[in-house]
């Protein structure tokens, strides 16, 4: 591992920008109200600074200023509530329950609404610890409102001040984690292998890139600034981003069938070679990604092509020595892998070429795409909100369970005079999440991390008697509180417990050591309860609501694979598919646009699945019902996008490209057992189809078996270079793609069987 590429990595990332700026943004408030002696309305100012702040979520400036505009209305007006029901404990209960179910229902309009509910809920929260009467509530609600506002403005200048810093940021980050699934690609060819490792390493990582790319669409298509096509940056910026979608579409037609290649050359270096080739463009990449994120020039590594050319010789010469009649597949194979990792670096040298934000960039070929297919849109309509009051919602179920749980916290308050109660209902609001596992993941990060927080305030303040100099250590601990708060939570809370614990010693440094032990009480009150509702209170098992993403899943798959196969096969050019001169044409090209978009919801079908299926592994072992099969599920899927993408790599690449009516058959038999999966997966086994033509590759296989016979013939003759060999490298990797496909739909038209006769709560 490269740590100083790391720190440097951290150090340009939008985490710690965003955590200083957060700090920044809720500190200065307090400080310049000390300064005049009204440092108990400057933390009020800042509560109302801090709870904005949460919602200041990555994405498109408008986006940015709507989220806060309507987080001040709603911390306001949540303020304006809580300090009027404050004098009856009942209806203060009431007003809770009934919030609380609201601002948790916010989540069905994206993760900014959900932001904006849980600023309201915190605010809530907050005033229970201070009781204010008559004008007093409508004051300390305009001083939350000022507060709010004021870091609204601030983090606007700071945004036009650097208008394309964000999406700089955004950008590199995703580069990274594509050099990261690279690097993860790259494990197929160790000699040692762990195949269903790598997949599950492959999985989780496909969702890091594909969340990436989801914010990343949202923050350069929808700022108009970056769009426009006379703005030199914010089109470079994009042309990195639509060149970074294709080369990760690239990473994703490198796979090959790996247990066949180690078969035939683990005896040989060539793979070795291949997985170090592999790793240095992982490397390349990163740096590029490092660069756009710090706004500096990338240069290209000259020894890269070095090292290609030595793999080539090494290649030529393994031919010309290794190359038998019984291995020339795995030959094949290998020449693909070493175009695809020539093709891949000849981006690379575009890439760093765009580093350079050259206004001669400009004059190049820009990519003609409806920018409006990268975005989604989210509607905000009561409908939405009306429509989930259901129990088949999961956000329905998660807000009931938010309110009966505060409810029950909120009475545990009342009955047992803690010290800090509302810390109890503020780890509750902080905890439960939609996914049980999530709350289990926060739970543990929460405990754990308060637990060792607290040690750690207390030596700082055994070790550390200067006021000024624990200032210091607390607005450090803050900065990195707020930096890791959307990363690494359990760090966030390492560091925001002793940030706490220093923050009341200096605001009250008589009593500070019962602050530590209502601390850890109050949030372990609080996590019990939280965790003891997420498996009591109506929860959501992945296994009841899984299926819906399988379905998805298979439904991009038939569109993706439709649009790609299409451009193999038109039966009305060969009417008649089972005639022996139904030959090979040429046909034009796909349209990059429609690609790309039947790509893009592929993979976040795919991103979903894996990520409902990670949360499934992590419930407890009696809810995993059907885990192994749909693990199995998960995995197919993912070959099959992945042979899709390849197939359609090598329709866009061959010099030589190839139609028959063959294909049609083949092509329609696998578009059939992918509807019938659906079907199954839907409990309606009684309306799928029997295959048509169950030998339909038969036709393809022997015309490729014809002309690898012809090829080994002239193999045993001696002849290297002949007429029949690019031919028959193309053919053969088409049709070994719809081979791989076909087979693939086969098993999961298997999985979905057995998956769809299980236990009826695994319904739907």
């Amino acid at each position: 591992m490269d740590y100083l590429n790391s720190f440097k990595s951290f150090v340009n990332s939008h985490y710690l920008s965003d955590g200083i700026k957060m700090t920044v943004g809720i500190l200065l408030p307090a400080f310049i109200m000390g300064y005049f002696d009204l440092l108990p309305i400057g933390l009020v100012i800042s509560i109302g600074a801090l709870c904005v702040s949460g919602t200041d979520n990555l994405g498109p400036v408008q986006h940015r200023r709507i989220g806060m505009t309507v987080c001040n209305l709603a911390i306001f007006l949540s303020s304006i509530l809580v300090g009027l029901t404050m004098y009856s404990p009942v209806l203060l209960g009431v007003v809770l329950f009934v919030c609380c179910f609201f601002f948790s229902m916010l989540g069905i309009y994206g993760a900014r609404a959900t932001s904006i509910g849980l600023a309201a809920l915190l605010v809530m929260v907050l005033k229970l610890n201070h009781v204010a009467q008559g004008w007093d509530i409508l004051w300390s609600s305009l001083y939350l409102l000022a507060g709010g506002t004021w870091y609204m403005i601030f983090s606007l200048t700071l945004n036009s001040v650097r208008p394309y810093k964000l999406a700089q940021q955004a950008l590199g980050e995703y580069i990274e984690q594509i050099a990261e699934y690279f690097m993860v690609r790259a494990s197929f060819y160790e000699k040692q292998i762990n195949y269903e490792s790598i997949y599950k390493n492959l999985l989780h990582q496909q969702i890091i890139v594909q969340d990436k790319q989801n914010v990343l669409s949202e923050l350069l298509f929808k700022t108009r600034d970056i769009v426009k096509e006379s703005t030199s940056r914010g089109r470079v910026l994009i042309m990195i981003y639509l060149d970074m979608a294709d080369l990760f579409e690239s990473v994703m037609t490198s796979y090959q069938d790996y247990n066949t290649l180690h078969g035939y050359f683990d005896r040989t270096p060539v793979l070795g070679k291949f997985q170090r080739l592999a790793l240095e463009l992982a490397n390349e990449l990163n740096q590029i990604g490092l660069a756009v994120k710090s706004g500096t020039v990338s240069d290209d590594n000259p020894t890269l092509w070095n090292h290609i050319k030595e793999a080539k010789d090494e290649f030529d010469d393994l031919r010309k020595t290794y190359l038998k009649p019984d291995n020339i597949e795995g030959f094949i194979s290998l020449r693909g892998i070493l175009e695809n990792i020539q093709d891949i670096a000849q981006r690379l040298q575009t890439l760093h070429h765009y580093t350079t934000y050259d206004r001669k960039l400009l004059k190049l070929p820009g990519h003609k795409l409806d920018y409006n297919k990268f975005i989604s849109h989210q509607d905000i309509t009561p409908g939405i909100f009306i429509d989930n009051i259901s129990f088949q919602s999961n956000i329905f179920r998660h807000s009931l369970r938010v309110s009966v749980a505060v409810l029950i916290g909120y009475l545990i308050s009342l009955f047992f005079k803690l010290g800090h109660s509302y810390w109890i209902l503020l780890t509750i609001i902080v905890i439960l999440k939609p996914a049980y596992s999530l709350t289990k993941r926060r739970n543990t990060d929460r405990l754990i991390g308060t637990v060792c927080g607290v040690l750690i305030g207390v030596l700082i303040l055994y070790l550390v008697k200067n006021n000024t100099a624990l200032l210091s250590i607390m607005i450090l601990l803050m900065a990195g509180t707020y930096t890791f708060i959307r990363k690494h939570y359990f760090v966030a809370v390492l560091m925001m417990t002793p940030y706490i614990v220093i923050f009341f010693h200096l605001l009250y440094p008589i009593n500070f050591s019962a602050v530590l032990v209502d601390r850890i009480i109050d949030t372990a009150i609080g996590s019990v309860i939280a965790f003891v509702s997420s498996i009591l209170l109506i929860p959501a098992w992945e296994h009841l609501t899984i299926k819906s993403f399988m379905v998805d899943m298979l439904e991009q798959n038939v569109r993706y694979f439709k649009l790609i196969a299409a451009a193999f096969g038109e039966p009305k050019v060969i009417p008649d598919p089972d005639a022996e001169e139904a030959g090979f044409q040429e046909v034009p090209s796909i349209a990059k646009g429609q690609h790309t978009l039947a790509r893009k919801n592929a993979l976040v079908a795919l991103a979903n699945l894996s990520d409902a299926f990670n949360r499934m592994l992590s419930e407890p072992k009696s809810k995993r019902i059907g885990i192994d099969k749909i693990h199995q599920f998960v995995v197919l899927n993912h070959m099959l996008v992945s042979h899709i993408a390849t197939l359609f790599n090598f329709r866009q690449s061959n010099s030589t490209t190839y139609r028959s009516g063959k294909f049609v058959v083949v092509g329609n038999d696998i578009v059939q057992y992918l509807n019938n999966a659906v079907l199954i997966l839907q409990n309606q086994p009684s309306g799928a189809k029997a295959i048509a033509n169950k030998d339909s590759l038969r036709w393809l296989n022997d015309k490729t078996n014809a002309l690898l016979e012809i090829r080994r013939k002239e193999l045993q003759e001696g002849q290297w270079e002949t007429s029949t060999k690019v031919p028959l490298r193309e053919l053969k990797s088409i049709v070994d793609q719809f081979n791989f496909i076909y087979n693939i739909v086969v098993d999961i038209n298997k999985v979905s069987r057995e998956l769809g006769t299980g236990e009826k709560e695994f319904e739907v």
